[in-house]
């Protein structure tokens, strides 16, 4: 069960203005098939009550080459790549109907323990539940970090105070809803203009109920990056890169 592939088809709400696959839909397609790996695993959502063990998402980054439209279907294979101490990856492929591949992604998760609420090491238990392969889709590194923009000049800021609608299984808010804030502080010339090919996240640290969020747009080397923090500037929670 090394490699894990599933189908589906993408619906209105998956698409944006053009009609097309949006980055936030590649990315919860991506993270719906990870679900599913995870469930044929016996590490899914369905198993915590038994395992106590859940995964918590720290850093992605997308690649996109072409965007299919609604009422087509997709083919995304997935696998775990390489399962540290206290991290593991996983990479994805999107192929659309005529087996073109369309996008590429990769992502980091850490293993959380609900019964102790902290991280936890991962066993070799879990490791050969996966069965994890050598192939990367990207042929550099990947860090999961994002170096500060020459410029730090702030163009646009958004506030925002976390409801009960952002909160996923975990008690925090749901890791697609840190991109949703980074469109929503594009100035409305980029968000209009440019559909970003190219998207990297980085999770610092989770927003819970009743946060108070401010969200910062700098351009800077041509990439738009997104800082999400705490109101008062005491705590950074997610950097996003688009380009």
């Amino acid at each position: 069960m090394a490699f894990f592939e599933h189908t589906f088809q993408i619906g209105f709400r998956d698409t944006g203005k053009s009609n097309t696959l949006t980055n936030r839909a590649f990315l919860s397609f991506m993270e719906d098939i990870g679900g599913l790996h995870s469930d044929c695993a016996g590490y899914g959502i369905n198993d915590i009550e038994k395992t106590y063990l859940t995964w918590i998402l720290v850093g992605w980054k997308l690649k996109v080459f072409d965007r299919p439209k609604c009422g087509q279907k997709i083919r995304i294979v997935t696998w775990g790549k390489d399962f540290g101490r206290v991290h593991a990856l996983r990479d994805f492929e999107v192929y659309d109907a005529n087996n073109k591949l369309i996008a590429i992604a990769t992502s980091k998760w850490v293993l959380f323990n609900t019964q102790t609420s902290r991280l936890t090491r991962i066993s070799q238990e879990v490791v050969d539940a996966y069965t994890i392969e050598n192939k990367s889709v990207f042929d550099e590194e990947v860090t999961f970090s994002i170096d500060a923009p020459p410029s730090t000049e702030v163009s646009n800021t958004l506030y925002y105070t976390i409801l009960r609608r952002d909160i996923d299984i975990n008690n925090h808010m749901h890791n697609l809803y840190y991109l949703d804030f980074a469109y929503e502080v594009l100035p409305e010339e980029v968000y209009n203009n440019i559909s970003f090919n190219n998207v990297e996240i980085v999770y610092k640290k989770e927003c819970s109920l009743n946060s108070k969020i401010k969200c910062e747009y700098i351009f800077s080397d041509n990439a738009h990056y997104i800082y999400i923090k705490n109101e008062d500037d005491s705590s950074l929670h997610t950097i996003i890169k688009l380009y």
